[in-house]
């Protein structure tokens, strides 16, 4: 069985769903799951966890995300991208020094109301699904930050722009927001996700590069393993004498390892074994003085 994590290259027309039931046939296991949803329209970093490393799909899931979106402005759709119908079609007047004041001006923190064709639920129903039964029910804004916004083409009524976004933004009604900002509505046209966290499309597969990799017995060099998710954490050795420790998940004291090292507050440490194996991550615990293990991936 692999354990680790395989970038995805998510191609249009599949769901988040697909690429797992088709990777299951691929690896030939069952235990594989996704990151969070990419819509199908959508393309690009979708990272899929296997095996242990399925303990990470939280983990990847709280991840700032990058995407490249065009937005299509003068269009309002139901689903707030060009997949859905049409609402209301208006004239831009806008110039394109007010188009990018207005998208520039949700840099930052942002209240978001999420969209109604989405997989979020409320009372146990997904709002896609209530979407889909004509039916619309208020939804609460969600507080989302805008990192890094960049326009990289403004050819109206068409933005193609650079989006670094906190977890739980939707890009699309980022889109369908500028749009109500400058009166005009809007709509997203595409979308590419170019990287979760340290994972980017130069590590990426598509779904047809993973099978040429299987029928070639090179399947494996796909896989990263899921102490590489957490490269910038610094690393702990536990000595011999503490393994057991270690491997019921206990905590343990800087004494206990090799480098006798402590971290500030807080702070997530890789622990290994004496033999260099990964065990798990630790956060350092500053008032009890010992390292507190986060997540085991025994």
């Amino acid at each position: 069985m692999f354990n680790g994590v395989i970038i995805i290259d998510k191609e249009p027309g599949f769901t988040s769903h697909d690429v797992v039931a088709k990777m299951r046939g691929i690896c030939g296991q069952k235990k594989i799951g996704h990151t969070g949803t990419l819509d199908p329209m959508a393309t690009g970093v979708l990272p899929v966890c296997l095996g242990s490393g399925t303990k990470l799909c939280d983990m990847l899931t709280d991840r700032d995300k990058e995407y490249v979106a065009e937005l299509l402005l003068g269009v309002d759709t139901d689903t707030q991208d060009v997949t859905g119908h049409i609402l209301v079609q208006r004239h831009v007047r806008a110039e394109e020094a007010e188009v990018r004041a207005a998208c520039e001006s949700f840099l930052g923190d942002y209240e978001q109301i999420p969209p109604m064709y989405s997989a979020l639920k409320i009372d146990g129903k997904k709002l896609y699904e209530l979407a889909r039964a004509g039916k619309e029910v208020e939804r609460r804004a969600r507080p989302v930050k805008i990192l890094e916004l960049e326009i990289l083409e403004c050819r109206l009524p068409v933005v193609k722009m650079r989006v670094v976004c906190s977890k739980g933004t939707y890009i699309r009604t980022l889109c369908a927001d500028i749009g109500a900002r400058l009166g005009c509505g809007g709509t997203m046209q595409s979308l590419r996700r170019t990287a979760v966290g340290k994972f980017t499309l130069e590590r990426a597969l598509t779904l047809g590069d993973l099978q040429q990799l299987k029928d070639s017995g090179k399947l494996e060099e796909a896989v990263l393993p899921v102490d590489s998710v957490f490269e910038d954490c610094p690393a702990l050795h536990v000595s011999e004498e503490n393994l057991r420790l270690l491997d019921n998940g206990n905590a343990l004291y800087p004494g206990q390892t090799e480098e006798k090292k402590q971290h500030e507050p807080g702070q997530w440490v890789r622990f290994y074994r004496a033999d260099g194996s990964f065990a798990g991550i630790y956060a350092y615990d500053g008032q009890r003085q010992w390292y507190r293990p986060v997540k085991m991936f025994l």
